[in-house]
C-alpha cells in the first residue's frame, strides 16, 4: 500500500509535467506551481494554499512547497527535467515526448530510483524510492525571499487608504496616466479606487479602471463581479485588480470571462512589479553559485 505522502508527491509528478506540457516546456518553478493551483484537475487550490505552522520552530510553511519540490527533484534525477539553476525548468526530450496518459511515476520514476543504487546511495533514498527527510532539496528562492516576504507584511499592515496611493504609484511606473479625481477622494468615487489612460500606439487610447483590495482572505469571484460593474459607470475598456493576498480560482475565471478582460494582480506579482520598477526599493546585487560548485563529482 503506498503511504499517503508517496501518493500525494505521484500526482504532483504528473502534474508538473501536464503543467510544463501546457505552458510551452521551459518555465520557472514558481509559474508551474501557480498554473496547478490555477488549472489543475486533481489537485485543488486549498492544497497548494494550506499553510501551517511548525510545532519546532514556529514558523509558518506551505506544505505543498515540500511536496513540488521533491516531486520536481525526482523528476530531475529521472532524467524529465534538465536545470541549470534549479529555478528555471526545462523538459528533457524524455519528457516531452512522454505519454502523459500512461505515464505512472511509481512505475517510471521510483522503481528507476530504486533501481539505481549509485543513485540510491548518493540521494539518500529509502526502499520505497522516496528521498528521505532531512536530505535537502533545494528551492533557489528561499534564499532572495524574505524581502518578499517583508514586503507583504508591509502592506497588509498599511490602512486602505495608502494601499491604494501605493497601487496607483505603481500603476503610474508602469506607464499608466492615472486620473487625478476618480477614486482619489475616497468617497462617491463610484466604487473604483483608480482610473486612468494607456496609450498603446500613437492613435490609440485605452481607459482603464482600477480597484486596490488590502484583504487577508482571498478575492472571490463576486467582487470581480461588482468590480465590473463599477467600470461600466466610467465606461472603462478594462480593468486592474490588485490585492496583497490572492485570488480563487473561480474570480480567475470571472475576470477572463465577457468582452472586457481584467487583469489580476496578487501579492506575488506585486513583488514583482515592485522589483522591475524599483518602487519604494533599492536592488542588491548578489551571487548563486551553480551545481559545477556543488556536485560531488
Amino acid at each position: 500500500m503506498v503511504n499517503k505522502q508517496i501518493y500525494i508527491e505521484n500526482v504532483t509528478m504528473k502534474e508538473i509535467l501536464i503543467s510544463m506540457h501546457r505552458l510551452g516546456g521551459q518555465i520557472t518553478r514558481k509559474e508551474i506551481k501557480r498554473d496547478i493551483r490555477d488549472n489543475s484537475q486533481v489537485i485543488t487550490e486549498n492544497q497548494v494554499d494550506m499553510v501551517k505552522t511548525s510545532k519546532r520552530s514556529g514558523n509558518r510553511y506551505r506544505p505543498f512547497d515540500y511536496t513540488f519540490n521533491y516531486a520536481v527533484k525526482y523528476l530531475i534525477i529521472t532524467g524529465y527535467i534538465n536545470t541549470d539553476d534549479n529555478y528555471e525548468l526545462e523538459l528533457s526530450e524524455k519528457g516531452r515526448t512522454v505519454d502523459l496518459n500512461t505515464f505512472d511515476p511509481e512505475r517510471d520514476v521510483r522503481t528507476v530510483i530504486r533501481n539505481k543504487k549509485a543513485e540510491k546511495n548518493k540521494l539518500n533514498v529509502n526502499d520505497s524510492g522516496q528521498i528521505k527527510t532531512g536530505d535537502a532539496v533545494e528551492d533557489s528562492e528561499d534564499a532572495s525571499n524574505q524581502w518578499r516576504k517583508d514586503l507583504l507584511d508591509a502592506l497588509i499592515k498599511m490602512n486602505p487608504k495608502k494601499f491604494e496611493i501605493f497601487c496607483r504609484g505603481l500603476l503610474k511606473r508602469m506607464d499608466v496616466e492615472v486620473d487625478n479625481t476618480i477614486g482619489v477622494q475616497y468617497v462617491a468615487d463610484g466604487g473604483l479606487d483608480g482610473f486612468g489612460y494607456v496609450r498603446s500606439d500613437d492613435y490609440r487610447t485605452t481607459r482603464v479602471a482600477l480597484q486596490a483590495k488590502r484583504w487577508q482572505s482571498k478575492v472571490s469571484a463576486p467582487e470581480i463581479d461588482k468590480f465590473r460593474g463599477a467600470m461600466d459607470k466610467f465606461n472603462a475598456e478594462f480593468g486592474i485588480f490588485i490585492t496583497n493576498s490572492d485570488f480563487t480560482r473561480e474570480a480567475v475565471k470571472t475576470a477572463r470571462q465577457g468582452t472586457r478582460i481584467i487583469t489580476l494582480i496578487n501579492g506575488d506579482q506585486i513583488c514583482d512589479l515592485v522589483a522591475k520598477y524599483n518602487y519604494y526599493v533599492e536592488p542588491v546585487t548578489t551571487y548563486r553559485l551553480k551545481s559545477f560548485y556543488t556536485d560531488n563529482d
